[in-house]
């Protein structure tokens, strides 16, 4: 009898066209790629050519050309790098300032004005502790859609006319060619305005971006102040950086005359929790006009709001007062609040468009970068009710977690429910992932060293924010595991014994903060012990919390801080083209005569440093009991582990050249700070001991010199008879290599 199974050519044809189905369904599953003129686009903005793509990606020009044609698509796993390649391209060049690697994905509309207002509702942060993040309001509508605007409007009680307004004129609006009719319209921010912050000299002028000064209300008060910065008259805008992001809220900076001049005193009373007693008069004119404080109240960075309305949506200012130390000479530098209005505005729109609007100390605006690069939230149509509703975005943090027990401080609940409050934490309960404070027994100075003249400092430039490249963390909470098999790409801390691996004692063990060599168990970040599996050594952990939902989260606020970096030492006279005997000489004097790219610079590195700190903010207050939970502790920002990995990161990679010109060159340093490590020398610089290649190139591997993040500038020199004493006497060279404490500094 014969077999007729599927034998009919109509069943052959099907299976086929299922199959094509299926081959399409899944190519629509994969990374997201943008339209075919968008990614040629990106790559143009970005100044690359083909072939270099072509090379990053391992594939031929000619496939390149073909994607940026559309005659053909990538596949895995080209696919996925292509489309970071491109993400990363569109947070760089976005179009009009949204981010465009989904421009091809249709934008919902705007929700109804109630749900509006639900998603703009403003949240209470505590003190100096960011804003916990509120639900993200909808993509902004393409213009002409009918849509009602976000938060341009809300002149409520307390508006003043509106003084005359000096304004440059608008510039031209470039013609553009329409797309290809495939493409949907891609949604566009508003341009810049007049800026995103104004600075008051106390005589009703406003200075903002590029030297415009602006006529403001002066009488009214400060309710008055107020709806002026929200209004048409100010025109003070702050763009998203994300496409699912928030745009910012105007900024007032007053100077001390505009403090007098709006009834403020110069000099707080409560000089413990910084804020003007309730009972002052501003605050009750501000509660008569319907304004509202957060919960950190008035004090140096105050946010004054109204709940969202249906009709007017958010509204908030953020004020920044000068005389009560909003800006912190430790980030910005000793003089900049006394710095005349105009020149302040420069300065803080220059950092307020390269990193963002500051929104408190440096610290706050590096967590709050975080959160505007990559928000926890999107609108997403639910498709059982077709209603817009808030979606988690991927890659994000979106919900506060608790840290596994190793990870919290000692003041976590976590911490007090499995130890008595006097118990002190060994390494093998507590994980101790820090920045290195070591110096090296004199003992084992060589007679060789001893005869060097100087001892010279070299410092890595931007180490915390270069250890957060690339670097993958966990994005949600910890699972417990016994006796796991050790995975160098699962993030998140294992306990093992590494006591019994033997290095050399004239370098720092690459384990310990301290530098000296671990004793028994302890806990330790996946960079550390995968380190440890990089130097040949076999890991045997016996338990680990790890994170199985991860993820690069931190690539674009590293991207976006080396960008600011880069653009500000450009400013400075410094850039990566430079010889290396130029560019030490160019950093002798770059900062001189040049006191607003000194100050956004030094702000930028405190953004950074302030920015993974504040990842495991302490409690705060003299009402804290140790055992209960603090503010900090319920925003999805609040973690610890991803502090600890992006330190245990930066130690290994100095820890990493280091050994490389132990190896090499026979090179060892005399004491290592953080970021610092000097070496002896014959001679006064860098130039003097750095190993080369037999053609004059730096030691791959090793320390390089140059502006970029990750490589090192000379920090200092002294005699060697100083550092000798220091190690004698048990302080750290590094420490005070440039002639003073370079922690007074910040660094």
């Amino acid at each position: 009898m014969p077999n007729n199974r599927n034998t009919h050519p109509d069943a052959n044809e099907q299976e086929g066209l299922f199959a094509a189905v299926d081959a399409l369904l899944e190519e629509v599953a994969q990374d997201p790629l943008p339209h075919p003129d968008e990614r040629k686009r990106l790559r143009e903005a970005a100044g690359l050519s083909q072939d270099q793509i072509a090379k990053a990606l391992t594939v031929r020009r000619e496939t390149v050309t073909s994607w940026e044609t559309g005659r053909t698509s990538p596949r895995p796993p080209k696919r996925a790098a292509y489309a970071r390649l491109l993400e990363g391209l569109s947070t760089l060049h976005p179009v009009n300032g949204v981010n465009a690697v989904n421009a091809t994905a249709p934008q919902p509309p705007m929700p109804t004005p109630m749900a509006h207002a639900e998603s703009t509702a403003l949240p209470t942060p505590a003190p100096e502790t960011p804003a916990p993040v509120a639900q993200p309001e909808p993509p902004t509508p393409h213009p002409g859609s009918g849509a009602e605007p976000q938060f341009r409007e809300g002149t409520g009680s307390g508006t003043a006319p509106q003084a005359p307004t000096r304004t440059r004129p608008a510039p031209p609006t470039p013609h553009r060619s329409p797309g290809p009719k495939s493409q949907p319209p891609t949604p566009t921010t508003p341009p810049a305005g007049n800026g995103p912050l104004a600075v008051l000299d106390g005589a009703g002028h406003a200075h903002t971006t590029g030297g415009l000064i602006l006529d403001h209300p002066t009488t009214g008060g400060l309710p008055s102040l107020i709806s002026w910065a929200l209004g048409p008259a100010a025109d003070l805008r702050s763009p998203r950086l994300h496409r699912n992001g928030k745009d910012g809220d105007p900024l007032l900076v007053l100077t001390p005359a505009a403090t007098e001049a709006l009834g403020l005193p110069l000099t707080l009373e409560d000089r413990r929790a910084l804020r003007l007693p309730d009972n002052h008069p501003t605050l009750k004119q501000l509660a008569k006009s319907k304004w509202q404080l957060t919960r950190r109240g008035f004090g140096p960075w105050a946010r004054v709001y109204r709940p969202a309305t249906p009709t007017t949506g958010r509204q908030c200012v953020q004020l920044a007062v000068l005389p009560w130390g909003a800006l912190d000479p430790r980030a910005w530098g000793e003089d900049t609040a006394d710095l005349p209005a105009p020149e302040l505005a420069e300065l803080l729109s220059t950092y307020a468009s390269r990193v963002l609007t500051p929104r408190g100390s440096t610290a706050v605006t590096g967590l709050e970068l975080m959160t505007a690069l990559r928000p926890p939230t999107r609108a997403a149509r639910n498709a059982e009710t077709n209603t817009w509703e808030s979606a988690p975005v991927p890659g994000s943090l979106t919900r506060p977690v608790d840290p596994a027990p190793p990870e919290a401080p000692d003041e976590h609940p976590v911490v007090a429910s499995l130890y008595p409050r006097s118990h002190q934490r060994t390494p093998d309960q507590v994980l101790d992932e820090e920045a290195y404070d070591w110096i090296r027994d004199p003992e084992l100075l060589t007679d060789e060293e001893c005869t060097r003249t100087h001892a010279v400092g070299i410092d890595v430039n931007m180490a915390f924010a270069a250890a957060a490249n690339r670097l993958t963390v966990g994005l949600g909470p910890a699972t417990h595991t016994k006796s796991p098999r050790f995975d160098p790409t699962a993030p998140g801390c294992w306990l093992a014994d590494l006591s019994s691996i033997s290095l050399d004692p004239r370098l720092p063990s690459p384990f310990t903060p301290h530098g000296k060599p671990p004793t028994g168990p302890a806990w330790y970040a996946t960079p550390t012990l995968a380190y440890a599996q990089e130097l040949g050594h076999e890991v045997h952990p016996t338990e680990a919390w790890l994170r199985p939902e991860c993820g690069p989260y931190l690539d674009a606020w590293y991207t976006r801080l080396r960008d600011a970096y880069m653009a500000t030492m450009a400013d400075l006279g410094v850039t990566s083209a430079m010889p290396e005997p130029e560019f030490l000489k160019a950093m002798t004097t770059h900062k001189q005569d040049a006191p607003i790219p000194t100050a956004v610079l030094s702000a930028i590195k405190s953004t950074v440093k302030g920015g993974i700190g504040k990842l495991r903010e302490r409690p705060q207050g003299a009402g804290y009991r140790p055992g209960e939970r603090w503010p900090a502790l319920e925003r999805p920002t609040w973690r610890p582990d991803i502090r600890a990995a992006v330190i245990s990161t930066a130690r290994v990679n100095m820890h990493r050249k280091m050994n490389k010109l132990a190896t090499t060159a026979g090179l060892y340093p005399i004491a290592v700070l953080s970021d610092c490590a000097v070496y002896l020398s014959d001679g006064p610089g860098p130039l003097d001991f750095l190993p080369r290649t037999p053609d004059g190139k730096p030691l791959p591997g090793g320390f390089r010199l140059g502006v970029s993040p990750g490589m090192v500038k000379h920090e200092g020199t002294q005699p060697l008879l100083w550092a000798v004493g220091m190690l004698d006497e048990g302080l750290n060279p590094a420490r005070h290599i440039k002639g003073h404490d370079a922690a007074a500094d910040g660094e």
